[in-house]
């Protein structure tokens, strides 16, 4: 995740960066869903029988703790379909673990809300757009002001907990501003705006994503966002995820900017140090499997046969390894990228989805060779 927001805010004003102290774990609890979400990576089903037992879970939990994962992000499938999902997140709370919920807000009532304010850390809630383009998207007539109200639901309790959450593909580019204005007009507080990762139902639908022009601009868009909230007073928190390079050009556009905090605001994102897929980020899904990321195209190990200290710790497979080394050995234009230390190459599952290769470069990178070359 690339925290424009926190980043723009904490250089100019001389205050310490948010920085991540451990890793993050997005656990896939479930695979059951009551949507069929075009873009679902994890082909999700009401169908589905739920494979790891609230024992399991809770059995594991130590083990993350114990190796150094400090954030749990609750996804599925809906987890809020799973009935044990607050006495996970309960646990992780008695470990320390802080914990967000990735929701799409339907199972989100007056009966439960409190207890998720009370229960998780943040919550984040998918909208795909206008209602339209939400509806179909979801596979569900009627969806998005079901999401609508779970948001205003939430944030009538008075706690700045909930965000939206948004997808950007060709069906929902055009809405990129009404996702905006739709976070300044309902008071939401944080805009997570991911990029599509060809997995899943991604992969299933290459064919969704943007071009790298388009891209470019909406990275753009959302960079003027950033700066017009921060120069506004606006308190609204933005991050982009799964397109590391959007760091790239929002230093480019800093340096503009604020050409004396340049060095500083490098420094940072060569700490941030860009993609972390099996440094620090990982998924469990709902069998088991873990994976650097939710859309790798393979497993590391499975908590089912295996301790997960030996998965992650103690006798990491050769591939983690590589994936650790900072910045990673790439190829193609990524080799003799002079940036290469900020986004640390990007996704290495599109990467493998377009070339078949883990190591290649990130197929969706937007930058041109005029800007990367050292």
């Amino acid at each position: 995740m690339f925290r424009l927001s926190n980043l723009l805010k904490s250089v100019v004003e001389d205050r310490p960066a948010r920085v991540l102290n451990g890793a993050i774990a997005i656990w896939n609890f479930t695979n059951r869903c009551n949507l069929s979400c075009l873009h679902c990576y994890s082909k999700a089903n009401l169908d589905d029988i739920d494979t790891l037992t609230t024992q399991k879970i809770l059995n594991t939990l130590p083990e993350l703790k114990d190796n150094g994962i400090k954030f749990i992000i609750f996804s599925g499938g809906e987890p809020l379909t799973r009935r044990d999902i607050f006495d996970i997140a309960e646990h992780c709370r008695e470990l320390g673990i802080i914990t967000y919920l990735s929701t799409n807000g339907l199972y989100v009532k007056k009966g439960n809300a409190q207890r998720i304010l009370d229960t998780f850390n943040y919550i984040g809630i998918s909208i795909d757009g206008s209602e339209e383009i939400h509806d179909r998207f979801r596979g569900l007539k009627g969806s998005f002001r079901e999401s609508i109200k779970a948001i205003d639901l939430l944030n009538s309790y008075g706690q700045t907990k909930v965000g939206v959450r948004f997808t950007i593909t060709k069906d929902t580019y055009k809405d990129l501003e009404f996702i905006f204005n739709l976070a300044e007009k309902h008071n939401i507080p944080k805009i997570y705006i991911s990029h599509l990762v060809y997995s899943g139902r991604g992969l299933d639908n290459l064919n969704m994503d943007i071009s790298k022009e388009q891209r470019r601009r909406a990275v753009n868009y959302i960079i003027d966002k950033a700066f017009e909230y921060y120069n506004s007073g606006r308190d609204i928190e933005i991050v982009t995820g799964n397109m590391e390079m959007d760091a790239i050009l929002f230093l480019d556009r800093f340096s503009q900017n604020y050409p004396n905090h340049r060095e500083e605001m490098e420094r940072r994102l060569r700490s941030w140090g860009g993609n972390s897929a099996g440094r620090k980020l990982l998924n469990i899904d709902a069998k088991g499997n873990v994976k650097p990321d939710p859309f790798f195209p393979f497993t590391i190990g499975d908590i089912f046969n295996q301790e997960f200290s030996n998965i992650w710790r103690d006798n990491p497979m050769e591939l983690l390894k590589r994936l650790r080394v900072h910045p990673r050995v790439l190829e193609g234009r990524c080799k003799d990228c002079r940036y290469l230390y900020i986004c640390n190459g990007g996704s290495r599952s599109r990467a493998y989805a377009i070339y078949g290769n883990i190591w290649a470069e990130d197929p969706s990178c937007y930058l041109e060779l005029k800007e990367i070359r050292k």
